[in-house]
């Protein structure tokens, strides 16, 4: 008799659907014989077929079919409503993500799922990559850690081409076209053959690049489809590329990728998921922010404070050393006004990006790896032991700060208590911006939940135990 089927609804763009892919191999080793089915965009999974784990995909017009399936597990991973319109009407033994009840209402399942939703315009402090949540509610964290991702290939010094992936979603997400060509003529006088990359969206913005720059540049942008793309990269001694799908391609098919990270993304969440990439981006206290406050209409992208790190020389310096695999040139690297980071695994098996001149954590660091081990203690993940070390790191180094964040506890206490008074309560919609950002990880995942739990007694008494509980972490030691 056939096992029932496990049903992912990624119905985001091509990055998404390739950093579902690390969750198909670990659902298929934890459920074996069960088949992964995947509801995804037809223009996407049909183009990465030749690269995506062994399932079954379905486009959204064909879901008429899951209605009659009953299936293991479905887990929502999209935040379009009819994702979660049909998560909510399938037959499964546990759904996780976005489901829509029956009079319309929507509910989030899975602790990591709600925490996600959470970062929405507050994921200043996560540290949890996209990746890693997809699987955290359903995949015990010893199989993530026992997980051993083969390092990115480095090719002869023979192969001297090095790919430019030109485009991005968002022009405040990608350099400018003086750049792309500035950058290959600095290539190219150190030896390599530059070649730009791109989809169909950006033939104009390439061909604007080879008649900018004054060296030869081979342009493939809007020639190749992604399979083919993907072959390519394997030819490339490096691949350099803003936060974009084909950055996921070119990490998941192995090549070796240096990250321009800048814009609105946060390279904790979506940077190249597997260990030995590297990433680059602006040491600004506003990088990794969900919105840009500096993208107004009239800049478009231009002259943002956390793209003028991204100097061509610098870059194609950069470029070289990383080719010749030797980690003690880059270490002896300075880059002013800049962090290079290398993508790896904490000790628990997780997400990490480790600065590679070994400089000492900032400020912002430490809070936020306070953030990840209170919200992992909180999930099961691990003991008390791991916040309260983070806890003792931060009054350690920023003493300060870890007052002001403790100070801040019993105040939004006091609004809690109060919001929450009476039998029948809805919190203001800012309710959790009222707080500085550095406590709002805390106060948008209770906001969150609350309205999750339709402001349950037991959820009232979760949220306040949880700012009794850090109070306590927070306690001078």
């Amino acid at each position: 008799m056939a096992k029932p089927p496990i049903l992912i609804l990624q119905m985001q763009r091509m990055g998404d659907t390739i950093l579902t892919f690390p969750l198909v191999l670990w659902l298929t080793r934890r459920y074996p014989g069960h088949p992964v089915w995947i509801v995804a965009e037809r223009v996407f999974y049909e183009a990465l077929m030749s690269v995506s784990p062994a399932v079954t995909y379905f486009p959204w017009e064909g879901t008429g079919r899951l209605l009659k399936e009953r299936f293991l597990l479905c887990l929502n991973l999209s935040h379009r409503p009819e994702a979660a319109d049909l998560a909510g009407r399938v037959q499964a033994e546990a759904t996780f993500g976005t489901v829509a009840a029956p009079d319309g209402a929507h509910y989030i399942n899975g602790f990591f799922q709600l925490y996600r939703a959470a970062l929405t315009h507050c994921n200043r402090h996560n540290r949890l990559h996209w990746a890693d949540l997809n699987a955290l509610d359903i995949v015990p964290l010893d199989e993530l850690r026992a997980t051993r991702w083969p390092l990115p290939r480095t090719l002869s010094q023979e192969a001297r081409a090095v790919g430019l992936f030109v485009g991005a979603s968002e022009r405040a997400k990608r350099p400018e076209p003086g750049f792309w060509a500035a950058l290959s003529d600095e290539l190219h006088g150190r030896g390599f053959r530059p070649v730009l990359f791109g989809g169909p969206g950006e033939r104009e913005l390439a061909a604007e690049i080879q008649r900018r720059a004054r060296c030869r540049v081979l342009n493939q942008a809007g020639r190749l489809g992604l399979g083919e793309l993907a072959a390519v990269c394997q030819t490339m001694q490096l691949m350099i590329t803003p936060d974009t799908g084909p950055m996921h391609l070119a990490a998941w098919t192995g090549a070796k990728v240096l990250n321009l990270s800048m814009g609105p993304v946060n390279p904790w969440e979506t940077g190249p998921y597997q260990p030995g990439h590297y990433v680059l981006r602006a040491a600004k206290s506003c990088v990794g922010c969900w919105e840009c406050g500096n993208n107004s209409p009239d800049k478009q992208g231009d002259g943002l404070p956390c793209h003028e790190t991204f100097a061509p020389s610098r870059v194609a310096l950069l470029a070289s050393l990383l080719t010749k695999d030797r980690p003690g040139d880059l270490e002896r690297l300075r880059l002013p006004g800049g962090r290079l980071l290398l993508t790896a695994r904490d000790d628990a098996g997780l997400y990490t990006l480790r600065p590679v001149m070994g400089a000492a954590p900032e400020a912002r660091e430490l809070v936020s790896r306070l953030w990840s081990a209170f919200f992992g203690w909180r999930a099961g993940l691990w003991d008390q032991d791991r916040p309260a070390k983070d806890a003792r790191a931060l009054w350690q180094s920023q003493p300060k700060l870890a007052m002001a964040l403790r100070g801040v506890l019993p105040r939004f206490g006091r609004e809690l208590r109060h919001s929450l008074a009476g039998k029948t309560v809805t919190l203001d919609q800012n309710f959790w911006r009222a707080v500085p950002p550095m406590a709002r990880p805390l106060s948008s995942w209770l906001h969150l939940f609350l309205q999750n739990a339709d402001y349950s007694l037991r959820a009232k008494r979760e949220s306040l135990e949880m700012l009794e509980v850090l109070s306590i972490f927070l306690a001078d030691s």
